[in-house]
């Protein structure tokens, strides 16, 4: 199965590859392929398991252990630093 993963460390900065994985390939599974794919993997050493850095399908929070379909998109997630609403109420005072 082909799915797409998506990193992005910084704003407005984006990296994406397709991996070839077996069927029922989890999401540690993945990024262990993805490691081995990249000279530099977008986390550094080891696995991402610190709170910086996390994962979603299609937008929505995945464990490690979650397994991925075909044409699924992992991306990374991180937390947001401003409430979306507050930034658009700012914006618009200006």
């Amino acid at each position: 199965m082909k799915i797409n993963v998506r990193w992005s460390l910084g704003p407005r900065s984006t990296e994406h590859v397709e991996l070839e994985l077996p069927d029922g390939a989890t999401v540690e599974s993945a990024l262990k392929a993805l490691a081995q794919s990249t000279s530099t993997p977008p986390w550094g050493e080891g696995l991402p398991t610190d709170t910086h850095l996390n994962w979603s399908v299609w937008g929505r929070a995945v464990s490690l252990d979650t397994r991925l379909r075909s044409g699924d998109r992992l991306a990374t997630t991180r937390a947001l630093r401003v409430d979306p609403k507050v930034a658009r109420r700012e914006r618009f005072r200006k």
